[in-house]
């Protein structure tokens, strides 16, 4: 299933997007869409039975904002330096355990909401990336598949990145990552059922119309389900928690000098295969 919020920010209600593209209204079926219901078969069940029915209201699309795919989020773990391609472009040796590092709920957007060039900014970075989304308790899983089957979903997520704060002003990553804006998500949280192979997707991003990402899950030095374990040794993942699982090669950090990056004005359009499509406008913060 393809399962999305749309509506005005801190309003949006629940829908569908059916197997021939039609957008339709779940509200009379569930709340909302977050950990809850992920971890809810008996009502997971009621979303698929709606849908086969074809008996649900049918939205209007045309001028509906589509919010992030996933509610009341819990907490966002990312993985830094996950691809053996981005790690020889930046130049850094490709890590032996996971680069761990966390992103705030506050962060998300919708997929296709403004993203605010942070004040006094010089190195604002792009990041397309696969997110996980947790369907079930995790702790101390022992298997990379026992990972995989702790999986709700999956949805598209861009973690926008400050490098001149994350890397050049000391401490911990976490000051380039946790801007206003920085972790546009969506627009649909895809079932773990429509993806049978996490490592088999395509990601790519686009800058003011030029391709600058084209990548594949395939090159992760830490596949998805491994992910889900090793984290799971660390912390307790709970449905509606999200793992974003690290970018490709391509991002301007890893250009030459002058390296592009982004202003105010640049409009960032990203997709993952079978997992939908963002644009971006940025603005100054």
């Amino acid at each position: 299933m393809k399962l999305l919020r749309v509506g005005t920010a801190g309003a949006e209600r629940p829908a569908l997007l059916d197997a021939e593209g039609v957008l339709r209204d779940l509200s009379g079926v569930v709340a909302d869409i977050d950990g809850a219901l992920l971890a809810d078969e008996e009502a997971l069940g009621r979303i698929r039975a709606a849908a086969d029915s074809g008996e649900l209201p049918v939205l209007d699309a045309t001028g509906l904002r589509v919010g992030p795919p996933l509610g009341r989020i819990g907490k966002i773990v990312c993985i830094g330096l996950n691809y053996h391609d981005h790690a020889r472009e930046t130049g850094a040796e490709p890590p032996s355990e996971p680069v761990l590092f966390m992103k705030a709920p506050d962060t998300v957007v919708g997929p296709n909401d403004t993203v605010l060039v942070p004040r006094a900014s010089r190195k604002t970075d792009w990041e397309v990336e696969l997110a996980v989304v947790i369907g079930r308790t995790a702790r101390y899983l022992e298997s990379a598949e026992e990972g995989l089957a702790h999986v709700a979903g999956y949805a598209v997520a861009h973690d926008v990145s400050e490098r001149e704060f994350q890397i050049e002003r000391g401490g911990t990553w976490d000051k380039g990552k946790n801007c206003e804006t920085f972790n546009p998500l969506g627009p649909w949280l895809v079932t773990a059922d429509e993806v049978p192979d996490p490592q088999r997707l395509s990601l790519r991003l686009w800058v003011n119309g030029e391709l600058k990402q084209d990548g594949t899950t395939a090159e992760q030095i830490f596949p998805v389900g491994e992910v889900v374990r090793y984290l799971s040794h660390f912390m307790t993942l709970y449905p509606g928690d999200v793992i974003n699982t690290g970018t490709p090669a391509g991002v301007a950090l890893g250009e030459p000098e002058p390296k592009p990056f982004l202003r105010a004005g640049d409009v960032v359009e990203l997709e993952i295969e079978g997992l939908g499509r963002q644009r971006q406008e940025f603005k100054d913060a």
